[in-house]
């Protein structure tokens, strides 16, 4: 009983860990180092929409959590020598289940939107979509450039 509330509760923070590591790709959203800096702005109109999958993260942080969780699991199985041949499979499974769940949890719907910019050049951006922000064909847009990353916004 003792053991599965110990696993439970690593997983608990595993997952509250991880959703905190998911950054945030919209086109609102700007870095603490971005504050305060001049940007270049451009100004288009909206060719083509396109949604695409923005790939979650991929640190250590959910191979690792997951290892520790498995490596815990595996432990309570069996006795002796099999529990210790139980933790290391437990801990190998962990850490490839852990890796999956963390690029899972922080994967992002994303939009490519192709913009033909008023110099005549036409280029595409990928942002995460946002729920609030219509975007359609036709529509003008303005391009925000600040540190090499672009945004579209209305």
């Amino acid at each position: 009983m003792r053991k599965s509330i110990v696993f439970a509760a690593t997983f608990t923070a595993l997952s509250m860990l991880l959703t905190g590591c998911a950054s945030n790709l919209t086109g609102d959203s700007y870095s603490r180092a971005d504050a305060r800096k001049v940007q270049t702005i451009r100004m288009g109109t909206i060719e083509s929409l396109r949604p695409v999958k923005i790939e979650g993260t991929k640190t250590p942080i959910g191979a690792g959590a997951g290892t520790v969780i498995g490596g815990i699991a595996g432990s309570t199985v069996g006795g002796g020598r099999g529990s210790a041949v139980a933790a290391v499979i437990g801990a190998v499974a962990g850490g490839l289940a852990g890796a999956a769940a963390e690029e899972g949890i922080t994967r992002t719907q994303g939009v490519e939107i192709t913009v033909r910019e008023d110099d005549g050049v036409l280029r595409a951006y990928v942002q995460a979509v946002e729920p609030n922000q219509v975007l359609r064909i036709g529509q003008r847009v303005r391009i925000t450039n600040v540190n090499g990353q672009s945004r579209v916004a209305p």
